[in-house]
């Protein structure tokens, strides 16, 4: 099934975007294992709307409904199924989608592949709104993770054609983590560049794409297997995922290609404590889709949402005629914001497959 992954943990995503309900079903956790629920629900707000400018006007506080899987509250060893409810909807908005498909959209492929009985409200289960049983899981995991030593957290690196300011990545660690977790605007530099450009997208009914960076520390050495079961791939997978993903790149990554062997590898050395490291990290923390024990470093890219508010060029379905369409509905100018968790997801829901 598409909307199932892993192996040794197991989760299914369901839902639409304007279904009464959506949520995700996950399976095979390790029984005794405490959420701590107030930490997972302040996870789970940085992916909504809620009180964040420029994102979209649809206001869901994605507040999960915990069915099965949960005793006393701990796991029993059944599978844990959490439901979202779906609230605040416009479905009229979408209506005119069913012979007009958005430029850029799953519309057209997704009217052609289901014959047309596909649900247009709101994206259906090809929306970001299923990012929110994504971020539930992801955040779940990523307890389990900490256990273990294992952090993750990201920074929005790029809007548009604003960086931000450069780090060491051979030099990651809890302290940048932290203070990342605690921003509202997490980058390294100044946010305010990057929010103006946002603003700027927006006033002119338009959108920007964006590249988030992803952190992981407290990896130990040889976590992945080699060819299809590579860390790389395991994260990939689950990154493209994510709606408006249309690239990725591990450590210095296309910039790799620049440059020559003696400047791209990274030597080794012994650190004070005995342990191995190498001197610089421009292959993010992976070799041969294995851990190499320095911080995991992946960037991910992001088209410029879609959904946007200036006439544009479609063809009637119905009618086999070139259409103008202007989209209406509630979307975001620019998705960094609140993609950050959704990318931490990702990686921790890849790790903890192996991991866990």
């Amino acid at each position: 099934m598409s909307s199932t992954f892993g192996q040794n943990i197991k989760f299914s995503i369901f839902g639409q975007s304007h279904s009464e309900k959506i949520g995700v079903v996950i399976d095979t956790l390790p029984a005794g294992f405490s959420p701590d629920f107030e930490r997972l629900s302040a996870f789970c707000a940085r992916r909504t709307a809620v009180g964040k400018e420029g994102t979209t006007a649809r206001k869901e506080t994605d507040t999960p409904e915990i069915v099965s899987g949960l005793v006393d509250g701990h796991t029993c060893g059944a599978p844990l199924c959490a439901l979202i409810a779906n609230r605040d909807v416009r479905s009229s908005d979408y209506e005119e989608l069913k012979v007009l498909p958005r430029p850029s959209h799953a519309d057209y492929p997704a009217s052609v592949k289901h014959g047309g009985f596909q649900d247009v409200r709101g994206g259906g289960h090809f929306s970001a709104r299923l990012t929110a049983p994504f971020v539930f899981a992801g955040g779940l995991v990523m307890q389990l993770l900490e256990e273990k030593g294992v952090r993750i957290a990201s920074r929005i690196r790029r809007v548009g054609t604003v960086e931000d300011r450069p780090l060491d990545p051979a030099n990651v660690d809890g302290a940048l983590l932290d203070e990342l977790l605690q921003k509202p605007f997490p980058t390294i530099g100044d946010p305010a560049p990057f929010q103006e450009e946002i603003r700027k997208a927006q006033a002119d009914c338009d959108s920007v794409g964006a590249v988030i960076e992803c952190f992981v520390t407290g990896l130990p050495v040889g976590i992945g297997e080699p060819m299809f079961d590579s860390l790389e791939s395991r994260i990939s997978s689950l990154a493209f995922s994510i709606p408006a993903v249309k690239g990725i790149e591990f450590g210095a990554g296309f910039a790799l290609c620049e440059m020559r062997g003696s400047v791209a590898n990274d030597p080794y050395f012994i650190d004070e404590t005995g342990s191995i490291k190498t001197k610089t990290n421009r292959n993010g923390g992976i070799l041969g889709g294995l851990s190499t024990g320095m911080p995991l470093i992946f960037s991910v890219a992001f088209k410029p949402t879609p959904s946007i508010g200036l006439p544009q060029q479609t063809v009637n379905l119905k009618t086999k005629q070139e259409e103008t369409l202007t989209v209406r509905g509630r979307h975001d100018p620019c998705v960094a914001l609140r993609a950050l968790p959704i990318v931490e997801s990702a990686a921790a829901l890849a790790l903890c497959d192996f991991l866990l």
